[in-house]
């Protein structure tokens, strides 16, 4: 088994790279750098020429075309937002051309929730139009193609049309591994080349401005070109760079020498660094120890330029780790702009150039959504352009504040990958938790209407829900009394920011209070901190409307022996953390995402020795796979306990009473190399889960409780009861005890409605 040193050593150190000194510079909306002169040079890409440095990064378009393919009006306000915004080159979300080849990608009835330019000439004026709007704002566009999914798909086609999903040779599913890929044949691999020629070809037509290939993930692209995954033995495609260099040269032919070609690549799997001797005893992994090195990415690399390609994107991993290619909020600032620059270095050593006799461009990726940091990455030569993604569904309007020097009013990307990644997953279509006309722009108008009468409005919260109402309620002209006990707007954002990995969730609370006071300079809204209500008071207030967002309670365990031993909700140790004073062992009560952010914060901050209990079979349940992987993987390197299907069943002077689960059923927690699978699909090849319970008791110093919160709506009801005002609303967690994304989507939808 192969082991890269570089990449073992970047592996190793996304673990604990905040404990570093300096590890966080840069990760503000600062604007110490400002101008941005290299950020906002132009740059040209074979004949064409891009204003800024700026690229959209491509975020799948899952579910914005109609189910034939064609690009939607939702689609098509989505990228005119992000050229209005000023960015220089967007790119959009994989497009499959191989409808019919690989059995993954379409649905039953031959619909698709991927967009289409295969089909037929029905689904070319949407093109059309999305690359007419897109110029209109000084931006170009290219099309991201690939040649399907393979193993990465869904497997559901073996289900609904008794055909197995497809590889480059026999490889697992990603999702369900006990289903088997197919491998593709050398005639449907050249007609997938012919697809790829024939879509970039359309595109071209259509008025784009480039193709863009998808080489990277563990994609099919990726599952031929990478000897992890094609062990083909016979065949032209036993090469592994064959099909990639095939594609490439075919696009080349039908488009002309001056058609930009894109190529997204990861510099390395960096499979064998994560998981190490599991590789070869998880038989889901084993096959695939033997991925492409540094060296064999730079020389694939160097052939794709001489096939054609202008411009690559380059960064780490695959969907078996998938919080590398989909860097979370724990993960570093600039987390790969390493990469970028070892590709940068070879290129100029080597004295390689495109086809247009032009440098090679790279781009940089992952957490790059600073401008201070993005303009330090360029000045230092560790990359050529910078891709933003999630920061410009947080605000589309980034390249355009950060050109006029307004980072501060630049809307933070909070890494949590509730609406970019799990909304997929749950079957909706891109969205964001901080912005919420992400994916509504055809719903939402930019402007907001003003109210026909100007009301007295009371917000009761000042978390993001609350925050949200107010600013939005303001600006259309209502008088709006923002009220809240808490010193700092923010809510659970001032617990949530605490931990070092969670820097972004602590900009998002600092732009949350800039938002406000900018809102109080206009004139509309008052913030009135450290006011407790109630009742009374908001009846003898006046007001019109009152909108409650008074978050969550914190949830209590009635169990035995509770008063026996020191406990702390793990919110109120995050803001005071003398609570932890003498205590070493922990035990933290509660495995969601609030719980395993404690315990991380407990090991590499405090070094604490902490066990982490969870009742449900998973760890982190319905969190972005991504966000998942990353804390569970570093937690048990760090030697954290992880204890799922275990119940706490009490208390005492001895410690924490536990009934374990300890059937061999029971889901392996330090599993991150395939996804739990959503609660509405069944996988029938699942064993199922048996009971054979043992009880334990876990020593500790302090018992941390991490089990949820509850809706803290007693106020609204009491305040429906007295009728406190003409009319009411409850929102955010108060109402369901949700996320941020729920919260801050319903919080505008009500803002705009009042």
């Amino acid at each position: 088994m192969k082991i890269d040193a570089q990449v073992q050593k970047w592996v190793d150190s996304y673990g604990d790279w905040f404990l570093k000194e300096g590890a966080l510079d840069g990760a503000a909306m600062t604007t110490d750098l400002y101008p941005y002169d290299a950020m906002f040079s132009s740059i040209k890409i074979n004949r064409l020429t891009l204003k800024n440095r700026l690229v959209m990064a491509p975020m799948g378009n899952i579910c914005m075309c109609d189910e034939t393919g064609r690009p939607n009006e939702k689609m098509l306000q989505y990228f005119y937002e992000r050229a209005k915004g000023g960015v220089g080159l967007i790119t959009t979300g994989l497009v499959p051309v191989s409808h019919g080849l690989d059995n993954s990608i379409t649905e039953l009835g031959e619909l698709s929730y991927f967009p289409r330019i295969d089909r037929s000439r029905s689904v070319f004026a949407g093109w059309r139009d999305l690359a007419q709007g897109v110029h209109a704002f000084g931006s170009r566009i290219f099309i991201q193609v690939t040649p399907g999914l393979g193993r990465v798909g869904n497997p559901q086609c073996l289900l609904t049309m008794w055909k197995l999903p497809n590889s480059a040779s026999w490889n697992p599913s990603f999702y369900i591994p006990a289903i088997p890929c197919a491998p593709l044949s050398g005639g449907r691999l050249k007609k997938i080349i012919k697809n790829m020629g024939q879509a970039s070809a359309d595109a071209k037509t259509a008025g784009l401005d480039g193709t863009y290939l998808h080489g990277h993930e563990g994609y099919l692209l990726e599952q031929m070109t990478n000897p992890a995954f094609n062990r083909r033995v016979l065949g032209r495609y036993a090469d592994w760079q064959a099909f990639g260099l095939d594609c490439v040269r075919e696009i080349r032919e039908r488009c002309g020498a001056h058609f930009p070609i894109m190529y997204r690549i990861d510099l390395s799997l960096a499979l064998n660094e994560t998981y190490g001797e599991a590789m070869l005893a998880t038989s889901s992994l084993k096959k695939f120890t033997k991925g492409r090195t540094i060296a064999d990415t730079l020389d694939y690399m160097k052939n794709l330029v001489a096939a054609g390609v202008d411009i690559f994107d380059v960064d780490l991993g695959c969907y078996d780790n998938w919080w590398l290619p989909h860097p979370p909020s724990s993960m570093p600032p600039g987390c790969f702009l390493d990469v970028s620059r070892v590709v940068k270095n070879y290129f100029a050593a080597n004295n390689i150039t495109s086809n247009a006799g032009l440098p090679v461009p790279v781009v940089g990726v992952g957490k790059l959504g600073y401008p201070d940091l993005a303009e330090k990455a360029l000045r230092d030569g560790k990359c050529d352009m910078v891709m933003l993604g999630r920061p410009l569904l947080a605000d589309p309007h980034w390249p355009n504040k950060a050109y006029a020097g307004r980072a501060a009013e630049i809307t933070p990307c909070i890494g949590g990958q509730e609406g970019c990644i799990n909304e997929f997953v749950e079957g909706g279509h891109p969205q964001c938790a901080v912005n919420p006309r992400a994916g509504f722009e055809h719903v939402f108008p930019a402007d907001l209407a003003p109210a026909e009468k100007p009301l007295k409005i009371a917000v009761v919260g000042a978390g993001p829900a609350g925050v949200m109402t107010a600013v939005t309620a303001a600006k259309r002209g209502h008088k709006v009394e923002l009220l809240d006990k808490a010193a700092k707007a923010g809510g659970r954002l001032l617990a949530g920011g605490v931990a070092k990995i969670k820097y972004e969730a602590a900009n998002y609370q600092k732009y949350l209070e800039g938002l406000l006071a900018r809102a109080a300079d206009e004139g509309n809204l008052t913030f009135k901190r450290g006011t407790a209500v109630d009742v009374a008071f908001l009846k003898a207030g006046g007001f019109d409307k009152i909108v409650f967002a008074a978050g969550t309670k914190d949830a209590v365990l009635p169990l035995p022996g509770i008063e026996e031993v020191k406990t702390a909700q793990a919110a109120e140790l995050f803001l005071k953390p003398e609570l932890l004073a003498g205590a070493k062992k922990i035990v933290v009560v509660g495995g969601g995402v609030v719980g395993c952010e404690a315990a991380y914060w407990l090991r590499f901050e405090k070094a604490c020795e902490v066990t982490v209990v969870e009742m449900d079979k998973y760890i982190m349940n319905h969190t972005c796979t991504a966000n998942r992987g990353h804390l569970i993987h570093y937690l048990l390197k760090a030697g954290v306990k992880l204890l799922n299907c275990t119940r706490v069943t009490g208390f005492g002077k001895d410690g924490v009473h536990i009934a374990r689960n300890v059937s061999k059923t029971v889901p392996d927690p330090s599993v991150t190399w395939h996804p739990i699978l959503p609660e509405n699909v069944v996988n029938p090849l699942e064993p199922k889960l048996k009971v054979n319970e043992r009880a334990e008791t876990l020593p500790a110093d302090l018992v941390v409780l991490a089990a949820g919160g509850v809706p803290d709506d007693a106020l609204y009801f009491e305040a429906r009861r007295e009728r406190a005002a003409p009319e009411l609303h409850n929102i955010g967690d108060s109402f369901s005890g949700g996320k941020v994304l729920e919260a801050t989507r319903a919080a505008y939808r009500l803002g705009i409605s009042l």
